[in-house]
């Protein structure tokens, strides 16, 4: 599945303004980083991909219609999927978006 155009747009949308954004294809989706960190992604899989803080994974997967991310048959704590019925409105999308780029933010550049 390729990733979605629409929510890729909606990504550059609330990156506007937002210093050190690049975008990258990985993972099967569209990536965007942040000083060359994955703040959040477009996932081919549907919906976003997400980085946060490792410490906070339990508490940011109670919200509905969000977990862990598995690769290689792990859950990787501090990788979140959300669902696209998570992120229907601009206010669900942002909320989204911040978690991964102010993660980004406390990571140094690879």
């Amino acid at each position: 599945m390729a990733y979605d155009e629409e929510l890729a747009n909606r990504l550059r949308e609330c990156l506007q303004g937002e210093a050190g954004v690049t975008e990258k294809r990985m993972f099967g989706g569209l990536a965007f980083l942040i000083d060359g960190n994955l703040a959040v992604s477009a996932s081919g899989q549907g919906g976003l991909l997400l980085r946060a803080d490792p410490a906070r994974s339990q508490e940011l997967v109670a919200a509905p219609h969000v977990e862990r991310a598995v690769m290689r048959g792990r859950e990787m704590a501090g990788w979140l999927r959300v669902a696209p019925e998570a992120i229907r409105t601009s206010r669900q999308l942002t909320r989204w978006v911040r978690v991964g780029v102010c993660y980004a933010r406390t990571l140094s550049a690879p």
